[in-house]
């Protein structure tokens, strides 16, 4: 047993809640449970905050750095039913989870699809890490991500990013795959424009030290009725900051479509 001090009490702020589920905006860089480094996350600070409830149990997870909509069962018929519904991901036409992220550079509007296989390993210092592989790696799986352009800037893009399995730094990796690094990614991310951003010296008027990943939109069959659930979570304020001074520096291009 841990001798750790509890996780302190803390409330998210709740999108959607009835007896089944819990659906929480998860503020970026708080981890989703304790462990490897971690003493605690959201579900042990949760935990806390609602002693009088007598299940609760993360149904998936976000990266620590990742901000959004994280789902939460109350029962465990819930949390069984929506894992095996996210399980089932590929072939299902009601889940659906949406991601916003902000690259470096400009993303080719042609690029609507990357399939390419991941592989989870341990780097030198014990830290998970996952490399694109080719399709024909034993340690491969394969995984696929769509991806829509929202808005380009002068060296940055805004994507819809949609993902059809769900592997650990799925999004990330892709994307880097195919050239563009997450703004703020301190994993896999360009490490000096992540300082110039930080410093306010990448986008002057905004310090942004965070990673832009944001789990928008998720959309479930509900648990016990059968209906089809779909949540919203907005942009962070200091993500929509930083758009606002992309946005400003732009130079609008007649070709583009307007909103």
């Amino acid at each position: 047993e841990r001798g750790d001090a509890p996780a302190p009490a803390r409330e998210f702020p709740v999108l959607f809640e009835d007896d089944h589920l819990i659906a929480i905006d998860k503020p970026a860089g708080v981890a989703v449970h304790g462990g490897s480094g971690v003493s605690f996350g959201v579900i042990e600070q949760l935990r806390q905050a609602r002693p009088q409830a007598k299940f609760l149990e993360l149904v998936h997870r976000l990266d620590k750095e990742t901000s959004g909509l994280l789902l939460i069962a109350k029962k465990r018929s819930a949390l069984l039913a929506m894992q095996d519904q996210f399980r089932q991901h590929t072939g299902q036409k009601t889940i659906a989870k949406t991601y916003s992220a902000l690259v470096l550079g400009r993303w080719p509007a042609s690029k609507k699809v990357i399939d390419v296989a991941l592989h989870k390993y341990l780097s030198a210092d014990g830290e998970r890490r996952v490399r694109a592989v080719d399709a024909d790696d034993a340690d491969g799986r394969r995984s696929i991500t769509l991806v829509r352009v929202l808005k380009s800037f002068a060296d940055h893009s805004l994507l819809d990013v949609t993902i059809k399995t769900g592997r650990t730094h799925q999004i990330r990796v892709h994307l880097l795959h195919e050239g563009h690094a997450i703004a703020g990614d301190d994993k896999y991310g360009d490490f000096p424009a992540n300082r110039a951003l930080a410093r306010g010296e990448a986008v002057p008027g905004v310090r942004f030290d965070r990673m832009f990943l944001h789990a928008r939109r998720l959309q479930f069959q509900h648990p016990a009725s059968g209906e089809v659930i779909e949540l919203l979570a907005p942009l962070p304020p200091e993500c929509l900051a930083l758009l606002h001074q992309l946005n400003q520096q732009t130079p609008t291009e007649p070709e583009a479509t307007p909103p």
